[in-house]
């Protein structure tokens, strides 16, 4: 097969385009350039697809033997998903910009661009599998090294976009043995640091990338009575289940701690309350896709297990679709849960599909 192998700069997405090319496909090898502005991915930054990531993801390129291009997506990526990030904050939701980059630039316009060329498929890096089942449908699967299984942030994919996606990493036991390759390879990339951090915020200030993009003010943490117990510089700087850096000047009652419970940017309040009251015991959204075949029946309830952030446990949970909204009942409540995170559903190894959280329900009832 004719691939396109997208080479970030790490040693992932370097050993998957070696590996694709020991197949025996035709390998092509793109980096994105996600960033006109220089000062935002540089050398040295702690995100990823920097300019001393194009040029290691070029030298693993050349020692492969493959061609390799640069590709501007930068307009692509700051409308689908750093405007998205800015939205959703000033909306009071939590975004996963890694979610929205998997689904709206590397499985939408590089693979729409890929295919438009004549390739075949895309490969990355990620650390997760591909199955096909007896009917030739394909389903997206965990890897198997589950301390590095990234299905979850790939949960978003759909049957299309899953027909035509390669992880040649999938089946690899453990990262040490995916550096040891890179390093008998003779890769600059064997021993480099894993990226981390949001991309587009390279020192890591979201709060200060966030009070320069979206404006912030005053205003004030409130408990849930609507009683002011202190006041912030930004309701926007704040993720539901936070404690620390809470500027509260009215102790609590019972003098325990208490965590940010919602975000509320239309009358910039901040709302806090005991750490019991981040129990979530329902949670829905209507933005919701499947990856491979939906269910036979979603509209009547099936048991499940649902992971809401990239390292989490899954949870063991029952699901349905009901009145447009993918509803999720995990069996115990889960801890703070935030509108904007991504909920996946998985049916033991496999992903069965995502849904953006639009609305939670608690477990104790703020008037408890």
């Amino acid at each position: 097969m004719r691939v396109l192998a997208a080479m970030s700069g790490g040693v992932d997405s370097s050993v998957a385009a070696a590996r694709a090319k020991d197949a025996g496909h035709e390998v092509v090898g793109v980096h994105l350039a996600l960033s006109r502005m220089p000062g935002t991915l540089r050398t040295g930054s702690r995100g990823c697809c920097t300019i001393e990531d194009a040029m290691d993801a070029r030298r693993v390129a050349d020692l492969i033997g493959i061609p390799f291009y640069v590709w501007d997506f930068s307009e692509r990526f700051k409308a689908d998903v750093v405007d998205d990030f800015v939205a959703e904050y000033q909306a009071g939701r939590t975004p996963n910009p890694c979610m929205r980059c998997n689904e709206r630039i590397k499985f939408a316009a590089l693979l729409e661009k890929a295919l438009a060329l004549g390739f075949d498929a895309l490969v990355t890096g990620h650390y997760a599998t591909v199955l096909t089942d007896a009917a030739g449908n394909r389903e997206l699967h965990r890897a198997a090294a589950w301390a590095k299984d990234q299905s979850y942030v790939l949960g978003v994919l759909n049957s299309e976009q899953l027909a035509h996606a390669m992880f040649p990493l999938g089946a690899t036991p453990s990262k040490a043995e995916v550096r040891a390759e890179a390093e008998a390879r003779g890769f600059v990339t064997a021993q480099k640091p894993d990226s981390y951090d949001i991309c587009f915020i390279p020192d890591g200030d979201t709060r200060g990338w966030l009070a320069e993009h979206v404006g912030i003010s005053n205003g004030a943490i409130v408990d849930r009575s609507g009683d002011i117990v202190g006041t912030h510089a930004g309701a926007q700087g704040y993720t539901v289940g936070q404690r620390r850096g809470l500027n509260l000047t009215v102790p609590a009652p019972d003098g325990r701690p208490r965590f940010v419970l919602e975000v509320k940017p239309q009358t910039n309040e901040v709302v806090v309350g005991p750490k019991e009251a981040l129990d979530i015991a329902e949670l829905a959204g209507a933005r919701f896709t499947w990856a491979g075949l939906a269910p036979q029946h979603p509209s009547t309830p099936f048991d499940c297990e649902v992971q809401i952030r990239a390292h989490a446990d899954p949870v063991p949970a029952v699901a349905v679709v009901r009145d447009g909204e993918l509803v999720i009942t995990p069996a115990s409540p889960i801890n703070g849960v935030a509108p904007g995170q991504t909920a996946v559903v998985y049916v033991g190894t496999r992903v069965l599909g995502q849904a953006t959280i639009d609305r939670t329900v608690a477990a104790v009832p703020a008037s408890v």
